[in-house]
């Protein structure tokens, strides 16, 4: 059951470009709704298939393994196209994980990219497809999750509870402008 003051890690990419082969992953440890405890970070490749180890090993080799009691993701994909497969990631670190979307994609045009640049396109495609997306209410505009390893209404109650302004959480907030920050110099674009 999900509890206020828990410890969440929000996790995002930074920007990046289609020239580079990797990019920056934050993770940011927040308890209640905007402690931070601690940042760690990592690397994915752009475009490739490595995101839900790397976030595996990221979350299970940092000295807040142990107190994490949800992840949340900016989003089903990092760089570019890796798709993280949020099952996965669930059954390996023991935790709920809950993926936030700003606005509803276009699914067709997602899957027209897959087809067209990938020979794995099936397999992405089947993850990013496997849960739906569910529409949370904030005080701002709507956004909207997948989840794994926990009930909708507790996905729900965790999201708006991480939420200090805006229609962010907090968590992923963080990740989001850190991330931003350590490949640019300093935070840009919407968090």
């Amino acid at each position: 059951m999900y509890k206020q003051n828990i410890r969440i890690i929000g996790i995002d990419d930074g920007p990046f470009t289609f020239r580079k082969k990797s990019t920056v992953v934050i993770g940011v440890v927040i308890r209640g709704k905007s402690y931070v405890e601690g940042i760690i970070k990592s690397r994915i490749k752009i475009d490739g298939d490595d995101a839900t180890d790397v976030l595996k090993k990221m979350v299970l080799k940092s000295r807040f393994a142990d107190q994490i009691r949800i992840i949340m993701l900016d989003g089903i994909t990092l760089g570019g196209f890796n798709v993280i497969d949020i099952d996965e990631l669930h059954k390996s670190i023991e935790r709920p994980v809950i993926s936030i979307t700003r606005d509803l994609p276009d699914e067709e045009k997602v899957r027209e990219a897959l087809i067209k640049y990938f020979d794995d396109w099936e397999k992405r495609v089947e993850i990013i497809e496997r849960h739906p997306l569910v529409e949370v209410e904030t005080t701002y505009k709507p956004i909207y999750i997948k989840f794994c390893g926990i009930e909708e209404g507790e996905a729900k109650r965790a999201v708006k509870n991480s939420i200090v302004r805006g229609c962010i959480p907090e968590p992923v907030r963080l990740a989001h402008i850190i991330a931003s920050a350590f490949v640019l110099g300093e935070s840009r674009g919407n968090a």
